[in-house]
């Protein structure tokens, strides 16, 4: 057998017998110490850089000179390195208080002496099928977050750089809670001076949510730059969601979303807020919600879009986000719309990100993010 043992214990006699019992089961690879001391010298535990220590279990006496077993047990197991180290007591002490404080200390099990050699080979052999078992599921778990991470990189090289141009800056500030978030923006210039932006917000968070994400990101920009109208594109990513709603299924997705056509030439703005937070829009000085819309994406087969149209004259500034960043504020302010727009009037920047700076709550609350968080910023120029 290939896995290492280490027998603790301060009686001779007591560790040549759990050797031999050992041995004699096909456990080759044992090493013997008599002191709680030396096993934190084999484990490294005092070494500013340890290596890496090969050890699978620890049999270990309860009742040790200097330092027992107990504490030995809860210094080993608060060290990072060996938390899911498994520790068995070897111990003549019957007392169940002391028995219930060792367990407590993270001990998975204890044998009481004399040994019994078949319980013993028991006791290890399910210790080990249990340790076997926790490695094997950190493999996994090392693998998956491996993989969550690559799709991390697939999903933020989709997002669109930002637009500096003579008619027009877009920018987004993009801040997810976990690996993979169900928020998603995008744009694209239809003509030279239409461009069309989209911010959407999937239900829920994770693999799934992601997983829909890129499903319908795949479809936005043939509908956006082939339909351009904000009703067509809306009703055609309805149709594109309610192709994954299978009537057996459990779960039924859908996305908010709120997008709009700006034309710089035109000086107009043609939009469809499907069940979003209402974007914001200052248009001449004039603050004007972006409210006008139908429901959620992805409900029913057929829906009735009513699109807004916003004119203006001189100059159009927009602010799409999702409920992330409203949710996030309302934990301070009382109207979190409020504070949006009295941040977006005074903060004459064409920058996502430092308008989101300036949103930051009172750095004494740290109030922390619970869900994904995103804003879209465009301004005419």
């Amino acid at each position: 057998m290939a896995m290492k043992i280490v027998i603790v214990d301060d009686n001779k006699t007591n560790l040549m017998i759990v050797e031999k019992i050992l041995q004699m089961a096909g456990y080759k690879r044992l090493v013997l110490l008599s002191s709680a001391k030396e096993l934190y010298e084999y484990l490294q535990l005092d070494t500013p850089n340890p290596g890496e220590v090969d050890i699978d279990l620890v049999l270990m006496d309860l009742m040790m000179p200097e330092i027992d077993g107990i504490a030995a047990c809860r210094k080993i197991l608060s060290t990072e390195r060996f938390q899911d180290l498994p520790i068995i007591f070897v111990t003549a002490m019957g007392d169940s208080n002391k028995m219930a404080e060792a367990m407590d200390a993270g001990a998975l099990d204890y044998v009481m002496k004399p040994i019994n050699k078949v319980e013993l080979l028991a006791r290890i052999r399910s210790v080990l099928r249990l340790k076997l078992e926790k490695d094997l599921r950190k493999e996994r778990d090392k693998r998956i977050q491996h993989e969550l991470n690559l799709a991390k990189q697939v999903q933020l090289s989709m997002l669109p750089c930002p637009i500096q141009k003579e008619d027009v800056t877009i920018s987004a500030v993009y801040k997810p809670t976990f690996e993979l978030a169900g928020d998603l923006y995008a744009w694209y210039q239809i003509s030279p001076h239409r461009y069309g932006v989209i911010l959407l917000d999937m239900m829920g968070h994770g693999i799934s949510s992601s997983l829909i994400c890129m499903y319908i990101y795949s479809a936005l920009k043939d509908s956006i730059t082939g339909l351009c109208d904000p009703a067509a594109v809306m009703k055609e990513l309805n149709r594109r969601m309610n192709q994954l709603n299978m009537p057996d299924s459990l779960t039924n997705y859908y996305f908010t979303a709120i997008y709009f056509v700006l034309d710089t030439e035109n000086q107009s703005i043609e939009y469809v807020n499907a069940g979003h937070p209402a974007g914001i829009a200052i248009v001449d000085d004039e603050v004007r919600l972006l409210d006008e819309g139908c429901w959620a994406l992805g409900f029913f087969d057929d829906i009735d879009v009513q699109k807004g149209v916003i004119s203006y004259k001189e100059h159009a500034r927009l602010l799409l986000f999702t409920d992330g960043l409203s949710e996030w504020l309302e934990e301070e302010y009382e109207d979190a719309k409020v504070k949006l727009i009295s941040c977006f009037q005074e903060a004459l920047l064409e920058d996502s990100a430092l308008l989101l700076e300036k949103l930051q709550p009172s750095a004494e609350l740290a109030i922390p993010q619970k869900d994904d968080m995103c804003l879209v910023m465009v301004s005419t120029r």
